[in-house]
């Protein structure tokens, strides 16, 4: 009995022709980011802005979502809720928990520290007596703002070092190629961010670090198949061999692209903490795919010629 599929083994799509309707919908989602970044920046969680973390410790396994709640109440712009172990803490499992909170804005010439002491207080007052309030500790802007720094600075060198290995691995060409359309979906991602406003911690920095290595994979494949196409039809132009690759792996990229969505969606019913991170990974999978196709893969026609001419004339293929 033969497979049922819903996609074609192989399709048949002049995804060359159709560039630059891509390039505009790219285009525009470009100057979105660049104009939303510039603009707005980004809404950063306490990981990048500073703000107070407690630990508290019960004598029974803690119910972190009715503490989250009870937290939440309070009307802090941000709030972390999350178990650790360890120790006394294991006994009962789960019987710690680690808050942070992002204190309220407060206005110009108060006293930070101040601000800090009443989160304490009001975190205090709304659990009650009945946790062991361990310890408190307050993340300041300066460490902070070298968090941040330090999250751009991993996220640009890996995709330059990704680049670097895919133009060792390839040519040259594919490197550049490799580099801008890496470095445009980590890009248009964190604009993704900017424009909705979500939170813009640590975790999304995780996700974008994800994100450069789960697109370059997908941009590796077309490469792949392009080299493999060049030795084996050596006068086919440049055009008609790319039509030819991309055709070649579109239900295998379709099919993993839909994979690796499914398996990202119950993230988003997994709370607030990995609320944001999977919305990255679920977005990113969309542009990395576009991407593949039409940032890596056209870019090479716009290079120095990899192998073959540019005309959208193929000639006999030879073996």
């Amino acid at each position: 009995m033969p497979l049922l599929r819903f996609i074609p083994e192989t399709t048949n799509v002049d995804f060359v022709k159709y560039r630059w309707v891509a390039f505009a919908i790219d285009g525009l989602l470009v100057v979105i980011s660049v104009i939303s970044i510039l603009w707005h920046g980004f809404n950063l969680g306490i990981d990048f802005t500073g703000g107070v973390a407690m630990e508290v410790k019960a004598a029974q396994t803690i119910d972190i979502g009715k503490m989250r709640t009870e937290v939440d109440s309070l009307g802090f712009p941000e709030s972390q809720l999350q178990y650790f172990g360890g120790g006394e803490c294991n006994v009962p499992v789960n019987s710690c928990a680690m808050i942070r909170v992002q204190p309220r804005e407060v206005a110009a010439g108060a006293n930070q520290n101040d601000a800090n002491q009443a989160v304490v207080r009001d975190i205090k007052a709304k659990l009650g007596a009945a946790y062991q309030y361990r310890s408190t500790e307050v993340v300041g802007p300066k460490v902070s703002s070298e968090l941040l720094n330090d999250g751009i600075l991993a996220t640009v060198l890996a995709v330059l070092m990704i680049s670097v290995y895919v133009a060792v691995r390839f040519e040259w060409q594919y490197g550049v190629g490799a580099l801008i359309a890496t470095g445009h979906d980590v890009f248009v991602t964190a604009g993704f961010f900017s424009v909705l406003h979500l939170d813009f911690n640590i975790n999304t920095v995780a996700s974008l670090l994800l994100l450069a290595g789960y697109s370059i994979n997908d941009t590796v494949v077309v490469f792949d198949r392009i080299r493999e196409n060049r030795r084996k039809y050596k006068r086919m132009s440049l055009v008609d061999m790319i039509n030819l690759s991309t055709n070649q792996i579109a239900t295998r990229t379709t099919l993993v692209s839909a994979a690796t969505a499914l398996s990202v969606i119950p993230l988003l019913f997994g709370g607030p903490v990995l609320l944001n991170f999977s919305v990255a990974i679920l977005f990113g999978i969309l542009v990395g795919t576009f991407s593949s196709t039409y940032v890596a893969a056209a870019l090479l026609l716009y290079l120095p010629a990899v192998g073959g001419s540019t005309d959208s004339k193929t000639e006999e293929a030879t073996a």
